[in-house]
């Protein structure tokens, strides 16, 4: 079975100008989710729409924020930087952004059940696919070059959503890892863990992604949902595929080994460790 099916199609969109410049245009859209959940806030998708002026075949670069909303400031950074480059932009609020956040989750927001975490991500990834649907009804956009680029928790999103869905070309992960079984993530996650339990679990998502390269994610049944979160189940199919990776050396809260297994396992693409932490990376 496939977590992350959605009934696709052109979505029903609201759009708003909002700003105009001599090289730009600003839109906000919306238009309602493919994974509706009990909180009204979750069901209407959200974004910000960055239109190039002068050109009829623009490439698309859909700008995934991590968690928060701190990190959607440097998706509207590049996203005025690319635009000004002729790239077509779509900065998406996910569901874990204030603007779509019910009171209820914002109040518990770290003691989340994991059921509630995968419904995230399967709301997320549907987001990412539906900005794809939206975008191939534009004119001014090229549909054979669209590409993520995702910040942190965005990046693991991102990542999925490109390895399912073959429209997405090119990828940028930024802060973004994988392989959750890795002892680095373990050892943060769970400190009192014994190390038998660790390697048990390391073997038994081999075994899994073992699987999955064979047969595909989808025909495999996870030992635990939290292997459909992980980037790592995805790796196979974004091999050889044109990813780049930007990482930061010194940063706590996605393990440099986390970032160099995801890095391996997707081919080892192009990446640049810089000298910063999480959050110091934009500077």
């Amino acid at each position: 079975m496939d977590a992350y099916s959605y009934p696709s199609g052109k979505p029903q969109s609201n759009l708003y100008l909002k700003e105009t410049t001599p090289r730009w245009l600003r839109y906000v859209v919306d238009f309602p989710t493919a994974h509706p959940t009990r909180y009204e806030k979750n069901n209407t998708v959200r974004g910000e729409y960055f239109q190039p002026r002068g050109t009829n075949n623009a490439p698309l670069t859909i700008l995934v924020h991590g968690m928060g909303d701190l990190s959607v400031i440097p998706c509207k950074l590049l996203a005025k930087a690319l635009v000004k480059r002729g790239i077509a932009c779509f900065v998406l609020y996910l569901v874990f952004h204030s603007s779509r956040m019910p009171e209820v989750v914002k109040k518990r927001l770290l003691t989340l059940t994991p059921e509630e975490w995968f419904e995230g991500y399967q709301i997320s990834v549907t987001d990412v696919r539906q900005v794809v649907d939206w975008a191939s009804s534009r004119l001014e956009i090229n549909k054979e070059q669209i590409a993520v680029s995702g910040i942190s928790f965005g990046g693991f999103i991102s990542a999925i959503a490109m390895g399912i869905d073959k429209r997405i070309k090119a990828g940028v992960f930024l802060v973004t890892g994988g392989n959750y079984e890795n002892p680095a993530w373990a050892k943060k996650w769970h400190p009192g863990g014994k190390e038998a339990e660790r390697l048990e679990a390391q073997n038994r998502y081999a075994h899994y992604l073992a699987k999955v390269a064979k047969w595909g994610y989808e025909n495999v049944t996870p030992f635990k949902t939290s292997y459909l979160t992980d980037p790592m189940t995805f790796a196979t199919y974004l091999h050889k595929r044109p990813v780049i990776m930007l990482n930061a050396r010194w940063d706590k809260h996605i393990p440099k080994q986390a970032a160099l297994d995801f890095w391996g396992a997707c081919g080892k693409p192009e990446i640049t460790l810089l000298p910063a932490t999480h959050s110091s990376i934009w500077l």
